[in-house]
């Protein structure tokens, strides 16, 4: 713009208004322009760890590997070394070449959620796996969730109804509560799972299947939730054979969407499948990058890692809702005390152990009463419910500490009259902790049941002549 006929007065702030709107334009144009990004090569692959070269990324960041023929493979950063950063696919990593460019992309670790994920099953990385559309939700969250303050959370006040007896009556379990299922493999926590998350009251269930078989995802959809449960479910299933990346990704995003609805107002059941495979998911990427094991080649990071998902379910902060959390534990070689087993027993607020010996017996649930426990249950249900349920671990225990001798025909009825009475309610104590798969028991029928047992007389013991004449 020439300002030739322009008074000399006025030339300057017209000069000043024309430099001002080429700039605006200039910055304009700036923003609009993709920053520089600087790219890296791929110079070392061992198993599933990849080490690249020249990436200026942080931890968490995500990649793009682009092989020749413009195939790509996506990684996430997961540690460095120097000037060197570590890798780990979130997907295949077949076609990889040396050499290949590591292209650092957008990523944020929100994930969408809302109440068009119920009835859907989702990966790890919530893409749907049903077949259906991608659901449209509007809001998110971050899959590393939020930290609430200690002293802001809820206390737990009120008993929780998992359609189970003997967890009902005798290891009450509190809403907002986090319990653990320890078990070896083939002893029915997958089935005790499934009753509980057909019977449990609660207003959403969020499932959990990490790492374990690819055939259970759909038997549990199919059959154990069934239409009815899905309905208002939401299944987020990473099996084994998905890279260690997504299965803990797995974990974090079930949390991520139980902790949305819980924030919502609403009472929430985080069913995990399982707790072990995510420590040994975190033990894989560990070990991959260089960290030294410390306990039966579990590094340091995996029992950092536990209790920073078991935290985040529980009451929180805000509004009425809640996160009661049933973690599932496999005991290798049926060892409760394998070291993911006594780290979950530690930080969680309950165990139910569930015994293969009993399990042999056909008794199902095979809930070993003596080993479990309710770190909750005293301060939510009532002293009378207490001292029922107290009294019948008392005699099943007498029961159990004199059964070889008992077995056997060693003990002399009159010996011990604790033992005599245990010996009679036995059969009654075993009906009681036995029930069958399509049974729900509410927790009011429950207590009436064990108040009942527990209240009404034994039989008379059979005179020892008479045993003797039946034996013979």
């Amino acid at each position: 713009m020439s300002d030739a006929g322009l008074p000399q007065a006025l030339r300057p702030a017209v000069r000043t208004a024309a430099l001002m709107e080429n700039l605006s334009r200039y910055r304009a144009r700036a923003n609009r322009a993709q920053a520089v990004v600087a790219e890296g090569r791929l110079v070392r692959m061992v198993g599933l760890t990849l080490e690249a070269e020249g990436c200026q990324i942080s931890v968490g960041g995500r990649c793009r590997i682009v092989c020749p023929g413009g195939h790509g493979v996506e990684a996430e950063v997961v540690g460095f070394s120097g000037e060197r950063t570590f890798l780990m696919p979130v997907g295949e990593v077949s076609g990889l070449t040396p050499g290949a460019r590591v292209v650092p992309i957008r990523h944020n670790h929100d994930v969408q959620v809302g109440d068009a994920l119920l009835g859907r099953v989702l990966d790890g990385s919530g893409r749907p796996l049903d077949g259906r559309p991608p659901p449209r939700c509007d809001d998110h969250v971050s899959l590393n969730g939020r930290s609430v303050n200690p002293l802001s959370r809820r206390p737990i006040h009120d008993p929780l109804d998992v359609g189970v007896r003997a967890i009902n009556g005798l290891l009450t379990v509190g809403r907002g509560q986090r319990m653990g299922l320890f078990a070896g493999s083939g002893v029915g926590k997958s089935v005790l799972l499934g009753m509980m998350t057909r019977y449990t009251t609660a207003d959403i269930t969020v499932v959990g299947l990490i790492g374990e078989r690819g055939r259970e995802v759909n038997e549990f959809v199919q059959n154990i939730l069934g239409a009815e449960g899905l309905a208002r479910a939401v299944v987020v299933a990473v099996p084994a054979d998905h890279p260690p990346l997504m299965r803990l990704h797995g974990a974090m995003l079930a949390t991520s969407i139980a902790e949305y609805f819980r924030d919502k107002g609403h009472d929430v059941l985080l069913l995990m499948d399982s707790l072990t495979r995510f420590a040994q998911a975190q033990r894989e990427i560990s070990l991959a990058i260089g960290e030294p094991p410390a306990t039966k080649g579990y590094t340091p990071s995996v029992f950092a890692k536990l209790p920073q998902l078991v935290e985040r379910a529980g009451n929180g902060d805000q509004g009425n809702g809640s996160i009661t959390a049933f973690y599932t534990v496999l005991a290798e070689g049926d060892d409760t005390n394998d070291p993911i087993a006594d780290a979950a027993r530690a930080i969680l607020d309950g165990h139910v152990v569930l015994s293969r010996r009993i399990a042999d017996t056909g008794r199902y649930p095979a809930i070993d009463i003596e080993s479990s426990v309710s770190r909750v249950m005293n301060d939510i249900v009532d002293p009378g419910h207490i001292q029922v349920a107290r009294r019948f671990k008392q005699v099943y225990s007498h029961y159990q500490q004199n059964r070889d001798l008992i077995s056997v025909g060693a003990y002399q009825r009159g010996s011990d009259p604790r033992v005599d009475e245990a010996i009679v309610l036995q059969p009654r104590l075993e009906q009681y902790l036995q029930q069958d798969m399509r049974q729900s028991v509410n927790f009011k029928e429950s207590l009436k049941a064990l108040d009942h047992l527990m209240e009404t007389p034994p039989p008379p013991p059979v005179p020892e002549a008479r045993m003797k004449q039946q034996r013979s």
